[in-house]
């Protein structure tokens, strides 16, 4: 029954969610205190866990329900991870909205739709069957809908929430027609069965089919492109959600195949195209990112970077390390959000004109030379033959990002301090990944699948995701002022429009006009200035 005990955190927090909704819309008080508290509970409630995991092992508790339709709790590392992360910041989050709402009129609905959507969340992390995998994953999706549109009055809200609903529901039916397969096929829907059958079973056209549904229903969680629309124009709603939404909500996704890892391990070619989504979705979001003038739109062009790089990971088979991207980003990011309105004055002053070290050619070979050399060297510190070629690879590519920095610190114009920092740096990064690499692999080892040997399509999308990135980082480094300069005006304005895809889709939906009430005044009828 110990195992039973994360059912505890939904329950907490649906509580909170009913007084919350009882409470009055206008400085609710005794709502926002029980919604901390209960998310104070919840934090409480996944270090119990934590402890019956080291005392007793993984398991799941008994089902409650009938056949398919049941509900059952799973208790390993995965999921003690994720409730430990939802509940931290569904915490953080409440006490931080308690303040940025004090005042406003529907403070009282705000924080029960609020403390549902966590339970819903922590309801969908610790699912041990199906069905209450998929009910958590809808249920967070519809009442995240109800956030989005807290301004209901607000039009991009309007196209947003709408754009996210469409989406959701496409994802919603991919999800259930994999679970079809995999619940059909197996008999059961106990996940833990599920995983340990597939395993041993030989692959079929089932399986193939349920990973493809799978992927496709992560990708569109997860905002990937051509959907990531809806997750940069979600600015419409208050700051809080901006930062909940990386409570595994729209990292909900990576989840998705972290969980289900034994089942996308069985398509190789579903794998290979969540590499090239996800690898183009980061380097799309990421060049986008750095076009855009507000704060909180470049943060979530970053989310949808960030996303695309968990699942280029997942893609890879670094089940492991993507969990521990989700963790990173998530903490990163909520903060992020909660401080983006004292962040105007400091990218304000980042972006302030001033002397700027311009590398050479010559340079930019030697930065990425020797940061090169730093990753070869730490590698084989931290052994070089027992890493799988995925994780070389992608720390690879992180290391591109490194040698950026290098690079300015080996232009003429800069001091020495600063070459001996950016070099401190590059050694910081490479020994940062390799010690969270194996890290994350031995805590999860037997939890989580071992990375495969690739095969020859995987070893060339590697090969082609890692000159990619190395180029769009050498071309980074040798121009710094791109984006300010003449020649590049025009490119600066598509990628501030995401090229354009989203007005398409907006399109494509007939959401490009606005009614003419959406823009008139009540009274007169008139435009607004």
């Amino acid at each position: 029954m110990l195992h039973a005990l994360p059912f505890l955190s939904p329950l907490f927090l649906g509580f909170a969610s009913v007084i919350a909704f009882l409470s009055p819309g206008l400085r609710p008080r005794a709502a926002v205190r029980t919604a901390e508290i209960a998310a104070l509970g919840s934090i409480l409630v996944s270090i119990g866990c934590g402890i019956v995991l080291f005392q007793e092992g993984a398991a799941t508790s008994p089902s409650l329900g009938f056949g398919l339709l049941s509900f059952s709790s799973r208790l390993d590392l995965v999921s003690l991870v994720m409730l430990s992360l939802v509940s931290f910041i569904g915490w953080v989050v409440l006490r931080y909205a308690g303040t940025f709402l004090d005042g406003e009129e529907r403070q009282g609905p705000f924080t029960g739709w609020m403390t549902a959507t966590l339970a819903a969340v922590l309801l969908l992390v610790q699912a041990g069957t199906l069905f209450q995998f998929w009910a958590g994953w809808v249920a967070s999706s519809l009442l995240l809908h109800r956030l989005l549109l807290f301004y209901p009055q607000r039009v991009a809200a309007q196209r947003a929430a709408r754009k996210k609903f469409i989406i959701s529901r496409i994802g919603d039916a991919a999800l259930v027609g994999a679970f079809l397969c995999l619940g059909l096929s197996f008999g059961t829907g106990d996940i833990t069965s599920i995983l340990q059958a597939v395993q041993v079973a030989p692959v079929t056209h089932w399986k193939v089919l349920a990973a493809g549904l799978l992927a496709l229903s992560a990708l569109l969680k997860s905002a990937q492109f051509p959907s990531q629309g809806w997750l940069t124009e979600v600015m419409e709603t208050p700051t809080p959600v901006s930062a909940l939404l990386h409570a595994g909500v729209v990292n909900a996704g990576g989840f998705l195949l972290i969980r289900f890892a034994d089942v996308m391990l069985q398509a190789p070619v579903v794998l290979a195209v969540l590499v090239m989504v996800g690898g183009f979705t980061a380097l799309f979001g990421s060049l986008v990112m750095l076009t855009q003038p507000a704060v909180k739109t470049s943060l979530a062009w970053s989310t949808v970077a960030q996303m695309g790089f968990m699942i280029l990971q997942c893609g890879l088979a670094l089940f492991p390390i993507a969990l521990l991207h989700i963790v990173a980003h998530s903490l990163y990011k909520a903060h992020a959000f909660l401080s983006s309105g004292t962040a105007i004055e400091t990218v304000a002053s980042i972006r302030r004109p001033g002397p700027v070290a311009i590398p050479d050619g010559w340079a930019v070979g030697r930065a990425f030379l020797l940061a090169l050399t730093i990753y070869a060297v730490i590698g084989l510190l931290f052994g070089f033959s027992e890493k799988p070629p995925q994780a070389l690879a992608l720390g690879a590519i992180l290391i591109f990002g490194v040698a950026y920095l290098i690079a300015q610190g080996l232009a003429d114009a800069a001091p020495w301090a600063l070459t001996w920092r950016t070099s401190l740096y590059s050694i910081s990064a490479a020994t940062a990944y390799f010690a969270l690499q194996h890290g994350a692999e031995t805590l999860m080892h037997g939890t989580l699948p071992a990375t495969p040997q690739p095969g020859p399509l995987e070893w060339t999308l590697m090969v082609l995701g890692v000159i990619t990135f190395g180029a769009v980082a050498v071309a980074q480094a040798l121009f710094p002022l791109w984006a300010y300069h003449p020649a590049a005006a025009g490119l600066r304005v598509h990628l501030s429009n995401g090229l354009y895809v989203n007005a398409l889709f907006d399109r494509l939906l007939g959401g490009w006009t606005l009614p003419y009430s959406a823009i008139s005044t009540p009274a007169t009828g008139k435009a607004k200035d």
